[in-house]
């Protein structure tokens, strides 16, 4: 039976690679949690559109959200910050605070972006944000970001307490939909190839035929309460890319923090201290999207959709959760390797056409809308980034549910083949973790073609989400 078809309510046993593991006492798990605002003055550009517009306007906070977890003997961290992709260079030094200030090593630190389309960037602003940015000087919003994350986890260690734990699962298929359909007829990209795939192909596009990947609507979460039964955090997992419906210039969070509010008001009193903590992190969502290419949608106001969304994954939490058993004996395990992988620089071909585009006069007509934005794009990356980088690539075990975390948007289709092969009865990964490096598209997509397979936005070798899934379960077997 494959694993995402096994019953959706487990008893939590907790476990944490340690190089030394002895006893444990019973009844010796603790818990703490917290919550930062990271929210960037306004007039930085927002990102995660092709147009970039300047803040002028917070409409709900950006927040990073902490969970640390304690066996007595080992300590393990999850950090979720409300960004479209925290550069790796960021979480490495807000690791390194981590370490210095409370001793928990880097390899016991989760750290995910949630992937919201409607904040600013934490890889610095225009060109300098699509460069290789690699042991360059972080900028001011990237050390405000580092610092406010170690904060948080020092914060989250203050409000340890004794604590017990479960997880569940839940099913929610209704806001998932592929996003890359077939096409009748190929048609050309930004560097003159042709694409047999299209991404958010349009309602009336008579071109389209069909998608060419699924979906995965299993919905994951993790909650600890206190010895008294009160809430303490809850950290879920969908594989949704994100829902949008934001005014151009509007700084939010997106349906994951419309999440955390509606689990909290669910569960938790609003007087209570520490306040609970309601996370949402993203899953293997990079093809999928909540948007239904077969049939007219509705016409939602600003924010009206991620309030429906988040609404209908806090329901489907809710109904698992009251089900849930909680442990109070558990240990800790993690796992964490760099993986080396090539770097899928523009070829001399596509160089020297793209800088014929970019040395073009602006008034020129391109067979392609794009055509200038990605030339400048191959321009840096030949020039400016090395032939390969090493990611990061994390296992953490939580008894018999294991955790991933993968740099990349994964692609559902490889979330799926994880699930399938896990070393876990019960398992789950999270996206863009650790750091951020582009779409993680496979093998058999890449030769389709679309948007998330393009040079620039798929940035590693094309075989890279065959290697990583042997490497992850590698790791898998090693806390296991």
């Amino acid at each position: 039976m494959n694993s995402w078809k096994k019953p959706r309510v487990y008893a939590v046993l907790m476990l944490f690679l340690f190089p030394c593991i002895g006893t444990l006492a019973q009844g010796n798990f603790r818990a703490g949690a917290s919550m930062v605002d990271i929210t960037p003055p306004l007039g930085l550009q927002i990102v995660g559109n092709f147009v970039t517009p300047p803040a002028t306007h917070v409409h709900d906070p950006l927040t990073a959200r902490m969970l640390v977890l304690d066996d007595g003997q080992a300590r393990l961290a999850f950090v979720i910050v409300d960004n479209v992709g925290v550069n790796q260079e960021v979480f490495t030094e807000a690791g390194k605070m981590i370490q210095e200030e409370t001793g928990i090593p880097d390899a016991q630190v989760l750290m995910a972006s949630t992937h919201t389309h409607s904040a600013v960037s934490a890889g610095g602003e225009g060109p300098q944000r699509r460069g290789y940015n690699l042991g360059k000087p972080l900028d001011d919003y990237q050390r405000f970001l580092a610092r406010r994350i170690a904060d948080g986890v020092r914060i989250a260690i203050n409000n340890l307490e004794p604590a017990r734990i479960g997880w569940g699962a839940g099913n929610l298929p209704q806001h998932l939909f592929n996003r890359r359909w077939r096409l009748k007829n190929p048609i050309k990209n930004p560097f003159g190839q042709m694409d047999q795939v299209q991404f958010n192909p349009g309602l009336n596009n008579p071109n389209k035929v069909e998608p060419v990947g699924g979906t995965d609507p299993e919905l994951y979460f993790l909650a600890v309460q206190a010895k008294d039964g009160r809430p303490i955090a809850l950290l879920a997992n969908y594989s949704l890319h994100y829902v949008g419906g934001v005014p151009a210039g509007h700084i939010s969070a997106d349906y994951f923090a419309v999440f955390a509010r509606k689990i909290a008001a669910e569960l938790s009193n609003s007087q209570t201290h520490p306040p609970f903590v309601g996370i949402l992190t993203n899953g293997t969502s990079g093809d999928v999207n909540n948007v239904d290419f077969t049939k007219p949608g509705k016409k939602y106001e600003p924010y009206e959709k991620m309030e429906e969304v988040a609404g209908d994954v806090a329901r489907e939490v809710l109904r698992v959760y009251k089900n849930i058993r909680f442990q109070d004996q558990v240990q800790l395990r993690s796992a964490r390797t760099n993986l080396t992988l090539q770097v899928r620089k523009p070829s001399k071909e596509i160089y020297e056409r793209s800088k014929k585009v970019v040395a073009s006069p602006e008034d020129t007509k391109f067979d392609h809308s794009l055509e200038r934005i990605f030339a400048e794009r191959a321009i840096s990356m030949y020039e400016e980034w090395p032939d390969q980088l090493e990611v990061p690539l994390q296992v953490v075990r939580i008894g018999d549910l294991g955790i991933r975390a993968i740099p990349f948007e994964v692609f559902t289709e490889t979330g799926l083949e994880l699930k399938k092969k896990s070393a876990f009865p019960s398992n789950f990964t999270i996206s863009i973790a650790n750091g951020s490096w582009g779409y993680l598209a496979t093998p058999a997509q890449h030769r389709l073609g679309g948007y998330e397979t393009w040079l620039t936005v798929s940035k590693m070798e094309e075989n890279a989400s065959e290697k990583i899934v042997s490497e992850i379960l590698k790791l898998e077997q090693k806390v296991r």
